[in-house]
């Protein structure tokens, strides 16, 4: 990742999902995000950790984000 702080839009882009669900995520407090005047922005590394936490297993899933998992 090149830039410092991604727009919700680029974020959407990257991780191959709709732009509501992201909106959806930074509601919730799912995905990090931080307050440039009145614009939402996700820090480029924040949201390279909270990758790496779901890979791993860890992190407070709150229903995937929209992954769908089979029930067992």
């Amino acid at each position: 990742m090149d830039k410092l702080l991604l727009k919700p839009a680029e974020v959407a882009e990257m991780l191959r999902i709709g732009r509501s669900l992201v909106y959806g995520m930074l509601a919730t407090g799912e995905l990090p995000s931080i307050r440039v005047g009145r614009c939402i922005r996700i820090p480029s590394i924040s949201l390279e950790k909270w990758i790496s936490e779901r890979q791993n297993g860890k992190g407070d899933d709150k229903g995937g984000g929209g992954v769908n998992r089979p029930s067992v």
